[in-house]
C-alpha cells in the first residue's frame, strides 16, 4: 500500500516542488520523484547561485507562447508578491538587482531548502533518484514502473521541464509522455542562449572578445517584433549578454539582428554637424560614447582608420560610420545550443491543457507544470514565476 498514491509529481524541480507541497497541504497523499541524485540543480545555478527567484513586474507580457492568453489565470491567481511573501515567512534576505528582478541575499540553496520544507509540511514522499521506465494508465488510476517498484497514483503530474542544459539532467521525457497520450507539441528550440556566427564572418570582432555596452537590439517586423534595451557582450564565437539572450527567444534561424550601439546619440548627425569644431581623431571621438577598445575595434573592423582626424572625413564616410553604430544589422548562424541555453521554448501545446488546473483535457488526471509547456519567460525570473504559478495552480486543483 506504500506505493499508492493520490498524486505522483514526476521531477522535483521548482515547479514540481511547488505542486508537491501545495497538494500535500491540502491532505493529498503525494510522492515527488527525481531521476537525479542531487536535488533542484537548475534553481542552484541560477542567478549565478544566488537564484533570480521572481521578478516584481512579471505578467503576460513578459511570456512567449504559441497560445498567449493561457497564462493570465495562473500568473494572476499566484503573483510575485504571494512567492515574496513565502520567502519573507522563511527570513530569507533578498535584494532587487535590475528591473525587478529579485535575488537572494546569500544562496540559492536557501530556496531549495524552503521549497524541501513547504513538502515536509505536506508530508510528501520522496523516491530519489528514481528512474521512471513506463508511464501508463489502467483504469481511472496512472501505473508508474520505476526503479524504487511500481507506483500508482489519480493524478500524474509532469514536471521534468525541457531539453536546456542537459549536463545537469535535462532530458525529453516530458514530450516522451505527451507523444504517448497522443497530445500535441509546440516544436521545441533553445531560448535565453548567446548566438553564434560563421567563423570567418565574425573574425573582425573577434579582439573585441569580453567588452559590454548597453544596446538597443531587435528582430522581427510588424506583430512578431521584438526589442530590448540591455547588456551586450562580445565574445569569441558570437554575442551574448543580456540584451542577446533576451532576443534569441524571438530570434528565427535566418533572421537578421538589428542593434544600435549607441542608443541615446545619432552618431552621424553629431559627427557631421561637429566637424569644424572638433578637433579630436575618430577613435578618441568614439571613446565618449564606447568603451576605448570597442571603439578602436569597430573602426578597425569597417575600414576606418582610428587615427584619422574628423575634419578631414567627407560627410559620406561619417554616415557610412554612423549608420554601422546605430543600426548594425547582422544575421548569426545559429546559437550555443540546449547545452547553453537557460530554457526550452515550445513544449506541450497550452490548448490541451486546462488553464485552471493544468490538466490534459483529454487525458484526465494528467497534468504538466513549468518548463515542459509552451509557455517561455523573458530573462530575469520570470520563469521562476511560471513555475511558481503552474505548480500552485495544479497544487490546488486535486479533489
Amino acid at each position: 500500500m506504500t506505493n499508492q498514491f493520490d498524486v505522483a509529481v514526476i521531477g522535483a524541480g521548482a515547479a514540481g516542488m511547488m505542486c508537491a507541497a501545495v497538494a500535500g497541504q491540502r491532505g493529498k497523499k503525494v510522492v515527488l520523484i527525481d531521476h537525479a541524485s542531487r536535488l533542484a540543480e537548475k534553481i542552484r545555478i541560477s542567478g549565478g547561485g544566488r537564484c533570480n527567484f521572481t521578478n516584481l513586474h512579471a505578467g503576460p507580457q513578459n511570456y512567449l507562447s504559441n497560445n498567449p492568453h493561457f497564462c493570465k489565470s495562473a500568473l494572476s491567481r499566484y503573483t510575485p508578491q504571494d512567492f515574496l511573501t513565502l520567502v519573507k515567512r522563511y527570513r530569507i534576505a533578498y535584494h532587487e538587482k535590475h528591473k525587478g528582478q529579485l535575488f537572494c541575499d546569500e544562496s540559492a540553496e536557501q530556496i531549495i531548502d524552503m521549497l524541501k520544507a513547504e513538502c515536509e509540511r505536506g508530508h510528501v514522499a520522496w523516491r530519489m533518484p528514481c528512474k521512471i521506465d513506463a508511464v501508463g494508465k489502467e483504469g481511472e488510476r496512472f501505473r508508474l514502473d520505476t526503479s524504487a517498484g511500481t507506483i500508482t497514483a489519480d493524478h500524474v503530474v509532469v514536471a521534468t521541464g525541457g531539453l536546456s542544459i542537459p549536463k545537469i539532467g535535462a532530458t525529453d521525457f516530458a514530450y516522451r509522455v505527451v507523444r504517448q497520450f497522443g497530445l500535441k507539441l509546440v516544436e521545441t528550440r533553445p531560448g535565453l542562449v548567446p548566438l553564434t556566427f560563421d567563423e570567418a564572418a565574425w573574425q573582425p570582432f573577434v579582439a573585441l572578445a569580453g567588452i559590454a555596452l548597453e544596446v538597443d537590439i531587435e528582430t522581427g517586423e510588424k506583430k512578431s517584433r521584438a526589442h530590448f534595451r540591455e547588456d551586450l557582450l562580445f565574445t569569441h564565437r558570437g554575442l551574448s549578454g543580456p540584451a542577446v539572450l533576451q532576443i534569441s527567444s524571438f530570434w528565427r534561424p535566418g533572421a537578421a539582428l538589428t542593434l544600435n550601439l549607441v542608443p541615446e546619440t545619432d552618431i552621424a548627425e553629431t559627427l557631421i554637424q561637429g566637424k569644424g569644431a572638433l578637433k579630436k581623431n575618430l577613435g578618441n571621438l568614439l571613446a565618449q560614447w564606447l568603451p576605448a577598445r570597442l571603439a578602436e575595434g569597430w573602426l578597425l573592423a569597417n575600414d576606418f582608420k582610428p587615427e584619422a582626424r574628423i575634419a578631414d572625413m567627407p560627410d559620406k564616410q561619417l554616415r557610412r560610420l554612423g549608420e554601422s553604430l546605430n543600426r548594425w544589422v547582422v544575421v548569426p548562424s545559429g546559437s550555443e545550443g540546449y547545452r547553453k541555453a537557460e530554457v526550452t521554448c515550445g513544449g506541450v501545446d497550452t490548448r490541451e491543457l486546462s488553464q485552471q488546473s493544468m490538466m490534459a483535457t483529454k487525458v484526465p488526471g494528467l497534468h504538466f507544470v513549468g518548463e515542459a509547456m509552451d509557455v517561455t519567460g523573458w530573462l530575469g525570473g520570470y520563469n521562476f514565476q511560471w513555475a511558481w504559478a503552474s505548480g500552485m495552480a495544479a497544487g490546488l486543483s486535486f479533489q
